[in-house]
C-alpha cells in the first residue's frame, strides 16, 4: 500500500495515476431501470420501498443497500486500485471486474437480511419468514454498468 502525506504529493501521485489511464470509466451498481415483476411493479420501486420502508403501508425499513455500502466500501478503494494496476490501468476492464464484484455484495446483502421479521399475516401469504426475498425477482434485479 503506498502512503501519501501532504497536498503536493497527493497531487503528485493522482497525477501520476491519471496519466496511466487513457480513458476513464464511470460504474454504477444497483437495480435494472425498466425491470418489473410479472405483474408490471417496478423493480426499483419495491427495491427503494424495502430499503427505505413504507410508513402508511406498515412496511419497515430494511437497509440492505445501505448496510452493504457501510460495510464493504471501505475496501472498495484499495481493490479498485490492485485491480486496475494489474489491468495494466484499463478503467473500463476493471470497472467490469470491480461491478461484478460489488453486485455479488449487494445480491448477498440482500440474502443475509433478516431484520426486521415480518408480520405473521406476509410470513402466511409467503410460506417463508425471510424478508426481501420471495420470488427472487428483486434479487436477480442487481445489475451494474460501465460507462
Amino acid at each position: 500500500m503506498v502512503t501519501i502525506k501532504g497536498g503536493s504529493a497527493l497531487e503528485k501521485r493522482l497525477s501520476e495515476l491519471a496519466a496511466k489511464v487513457s480513458r476513464p470509466a464511470n460504474l454504477s451498481v444497483g437495480f435494472i431501470e425498466n425491470s418489473t415483476y410479472p405483474d408490471g411493479t417496478s423493480v426499483p420501486m419495491v427495491a427503494a420501498i424495502q430499503e427505505f420502508g413504507a410508513p402508511a403501508r406498515k412496511i419497515p425499513p430494511r437497509p440492505y443497500f445501505r448496510n452493504m455500502i457501510a460495510d464493504k466500501s471501505p475496501g472498495w478503494g484499495d481493490a479498485i486500485a490492485a485491480v486496475l494496476e494489474a489491468n495494466g490501468y484499463d478503467a473500463t476492464r476493471t470497472m467490469e471486474q470491480v461491478g461484478a464484484g460489488i453486485k455479488g455484495q449487494l445480491q448477498q446483502s440482500i440474502v443475509d437480511t433478516n431484520a426486521p421479521a415480518l408480520s405473521p399475516a406476509t410470513v402466511a401469504r409467503k410460506g417463508s419468514a425471510k424478508p426481501l426475498v420471495d420470488t427472487g425477482q428483486m434479487l436477480n434485479s442487481v445489475d451494474y454498468k460501465v460507462e
